[in-house]
């Protein structure tokens, strides 16, 4: 891991010309954090983040000179936004802590690289690599990655102190990266001072747990989350974890087990009050928290036609679960209702289901109020209960009775 690192992101035009703007005046620059990371572990890289000694005004002057786009996100903090190519790159000043209080820290800029690796939150967060990928590993980060081990920089209670979301992250690191168990002094440190995530608005503790409980480590992470006594502040209500193990155990079955407001939904227990202040507590958008109800009224349906592999009976319990409740709500509930039985990826009677939700034609009631109306129905309440026997007698006819046949039935000439 001590070899330069070789990306195809690392020799880009448009990071070169970065590069080439930065590296001025015995200004240096480097690519820092994730994409160094993501790289090394051999897994796909998004944003590119790069550190400099220039200082915020030196690299709006010089990124425009060399006609660049430059966007001052967060000059305060050192950030500037530099946009190469069409693609965005933050460009952020070395900088040191002069102060911090749970979030938001008072910094100075400097140059120096160790004292800006110190400020970081984990050590496999703090590998930075120059434009020809020769890497800079100040902080002891090349060994943790090489044990998937996330653990924070110097001392754990004071990273933590400094912003609390830091507790989060280190289980959510440690979800999407890390083997075995969390680093035990992290732990330690995350479990006593615990209680700083009441502090934490609504909006950072849900991106966190969004991204949580969709890696590939989540269920071990979220046993040691429950053994820390952390699920208690993040999850309210919190339900237990066997019906996320379940979901997990199901991955093989499709995407959907790692959808956010599915995972999540496995995680809450009760009904429609108990996932709205699911919702509430994590900020979750509206159709995060629509998505969640459906799939719990889904779920409530699929449960009870689980069970059975003859292919009529698999046929008519996915049109129902279609015409009720949509085909991705009917996916979800299916699974969550698997999940929550304890089912394996295995079971016949599962995958027959879902492979049936997933192929055929969500059903429309072949009849509307205005055919009920043309064939002498009089307008008003009786419409609306000729349209309930319609439909109930289509569903009992295993959804083939035709519009001419329904329209009988409420005539009452069938």
């Amino acid at each position: 891991m001590d070899d330069p690192i070789k990306a195809d992101w690392l020799g880009e035009p448009a990071l070169q010309a970065v590069f080439d703007a930065l590296e001025q005046e015995g200004d240096t620059a480097r690519v820092v954090g994730g994409a160094v990371r993501n790289t090394l572990l051999g897994v796909p890289v998004s944003d590119i983040d790069i550190a400099t000694t220039a200082e915020p005004a030196t690299v709006i002057r010089r990124v425009e000179a060399a006609g660049l786009k430059a966007v001052p996100t967060g000059v305060d903090h050192g950030t500037v936004t530099v946009v190469s190519g069409g693609r965005p790159f933050e460009v952020t000043t070395l900088r040191e802590d002069v102060e911090t209080h749970g979030r938001h820290a008072t910094v100075r800029f400097g140059r120096n690289w160790q004292h800006d690796a110190e400020r970081r939150d984990f050590t496999m967060n703090a590998l930075y690599a120059a434009r020809d990928g020769s890497l800079f590993d100040p902080v002891g980060g090349l060994p943790d990655l090489a044990a998937r081990r996330v653990r924070f920089i110097g001392e754990a209670e004071r990273r933590i102190r400094e912003d609390y979301l830091r507790i989060l992250r280190f289980f959510r690191f440690h979800a999407q990266y890390g083997e075995g168990a969390p680093d035990a002094e992290g732990l330690a440190a995350v479990a006593r001072l615990k209680d700083g995530l009441a502090g934490l608005s609504a909006e950072r503790i849900g991106m966190e747990m969004r991204k949580l409980v969709g890696a590939r480590g989540a269920v071990a992470t979220l046993e040691a989350m429950a053994d820390a006594g952390i699920m208690p502040q993040v999850l309210v209500p919190h339900g237990g974890l066997a019906p996320f193990r379940g979901l997990r155990a199901l991955d093989g079955l499709g995407a959907n087990t790692r959808e956010p407001a599915l995972a999540l939904a496995a995680l809450s227990e009760g009904g429609e009050a108990e996932l709205d202040a699911l919702a509430d507590r994590l900020r979750l958008s509206n159709a995060e928290r629509r998505r969640m109800k459906a799939a719990r009224l889904a779920a409530d349906m699929a449960r009870e036609k689980l069970g059975s592999a003859e292919p009529e009976a698999v046929r008519l319990a996915a049109l129902e679960l279609l015409y009720r409740h949509g085909r991705e709500a009917a996916c979800d509930g299916v699974l969550l209702a698997a999940a929550e039985a304890g089912l394996a990826a295995e079971d016949v009677g599962l995958r027959a289901l879902l492979e049936a939700v997933a192929a055929l034609d969500v059903p429309r009631l072949p009849v509307s109020g205005g055919d009920l109306t043309k064939a002498g129905v009089a307008p008003g309440p009786k419409v609306g209960e000729g349209l309930r026997l319609a439909e109930s007698r289509w569903i009992d006819s295993g959804f083939s009775l035709d519009r001419a046949a329904l329209v009988s039935a409420v005539l009452g000439r069938a």
